[in-house]
C-alpha cells in the first residue's frame, strides 16, 4: 500500500513540474516579440491549435498502425488449440442449453398437461 502511495506522489509530482515547464514556456513565448510571419500564403490560419479533420484522421490510422505492430500475435499452432477449444465449448454450451430448455418444456407440458 505504501508503495501505492508513493507511485501516486510521484505522478503528482512529475505532472505538477510538467505544468510549471509548460508555464514557464508559454510566459517566455509572451516575454519575447513576436517575429513578423514568413508565411505568406493565402491559406487561412486556425486560430485553435487544433488539427483538420484529415489530419486527425491521418493520426488515427498512425497510431492504429503503430499499435498493431506492438500486439503480439499468436503463433498458428496457438491459433489452432484456440480455435478448437472455443469450438468444444460452444458444442458444450449448446448441448447444455438444449437439455435444460427441453427438460423445462416437458416440466411445463407434465405440470400443466396441454400437450396429449
Amino acid at each position: 500500500m505504501a508503495n501505492k502511495e508513493r507511485n501516486k506522489r510521484a505522478a503528482r509530482k512529475a505532472r505538477q513540474a510538467e505544468r510549471q515547464r509548460a508555464e514557464a514556456q508559454t510566459l517566455a513565448q509572451k516575454q519575447t516579440p513576436a517575429a513578423p510571419a514568413k508565411d505568406t500564403s493565402t491559406k487561412a490560419v486556425k486560430k485553435s491549435g487544433k488539427p483538420g479533420f484529415f489530419q486527425r484522421v491521418r493520426n488515427y490510422f498512425g497510431d492504429v498502425r503503430s499499435e498493431m505492430r506492438r500486439v503480439s500475435w499468436p503463433t498458428p499452432a496457438d491459433l489452432k488449440s484456440y480455435t478448437v477449444a472455443v469450438i468444444v465449448i460452444l458444442v458444450i454450451f449448446g448441448v447444455a442449453t438444449w437439455l435444460i430448455d427441453s427438460g423445462v418444456v416437458a416440466a411445463l407440458i407434465g405440470f400443466s398437461g396441454l400437450r396429449g
